[in-house]
């Protein structure tokens, strides 16, 4: 595992909503219509970006009110970083489109079902 892997496996990462223009709008849609999401990880030089495919059967959005802006969205997805196959998981306020989440190696994740 590399570096930045290994960082951002650590739990209680700072994120964010990502893309090119994040919104609460924004993030309902991708998550509920699209199945595809962009979260940054904020704590990386930069910031790292990271496109996910939405687990819509792992996600909660029963806590989230998209209408208000207020609540959190509990998001999971997969994707490839650096060759490794990858789960992020990540609780997002939606006041202020930001939360925390990590990334679990697909292997560990299938191990722990």
């Amino acid at each position: 595992m590399d570096e930045l892997l290994r960082r951002l496996s650590a739990e209680g990462q700072k994120t964010a909503a990502g893309g090119p223009s994040p919104s609460v709008e924004d993030l309902r849609r991708r998550v509920a219509e699209k199945g595809y999401v962009f979260i940054k990880f904020t704590d990386t030089a930069g910031g790292t970006d990271l496109g996910v495919r939405v687990d819509a059967d792992a996600c909660d959005l029963s806590g989230a009110d998209f209408a208000r802006g207020i609540g959190s969205a509990h998001i999971e997805g997969t994707l490839t970083l650096n060759l490794v196959k990858v789960r992020c998981v990540t609780d997002i306020e939606l006041s202020s489109l930001t939360g925390t989440g990590h990334l679990v190696p697909v292997e560990e994740a299938v191990a722990a079902r």
